[in-house]
């Protein structure tokens, strides 16, 4: 197992991470429940991790792996969805996305995928 790796990240981002973690959308109470405690291959995710100026839904510093669930707050900002993967992968950050009706109506084939995505990479 690798060494984790914290990206750096503005101290302000932890309090707005809290209030994210407190309102989570549908998908990602759905996700979480999944993951969480080392359930997926027995790799550790967090989640709302501030990174840079930007927090991420999960994160695994093991995998140093984002998993985001693109919603309706993502429908106009494809732009800044793609400026802030960029600048973490400069930080060796991968990025893997679902869409929140996919997590709501086939999370099983989401969490296939991210076996598959773990077996691949690690």
């Amino acid at each position: 197992m690798k060494k984790n790796t914290i990206v750096p990240y503005k101290e302000y981002l932890k309090v707005k991470a809290r209030e994210l973690r407190k309102n989570s959308t549908l998908a990602e109470i759905l996700l979480w429940q999944e993951i969480k405690e080392r359930k997926l291959m027995g790799f550790q995710f967090h989640r709302q991790v501030p990174m840079l100026d930007y927090i991420v839904d999960f994160y695994c510093h093991e995998l140093q792996l984002a998993i985001e669930i693109d919603g309706d707050s993502h429908d106009y900002s494809f732009d800044n969805d793609a400026k802030r993967q960029s600048e973490l992968e400069k930080y060796g950050v991968k990025f893997l996305r679902f869409d929140d009706i996919e997590v709501k109506k086939n999370i099983q084939n989401v969490l296939r995928t991210l076996e598959h995505w773990i077996t691949e990479n690690q």
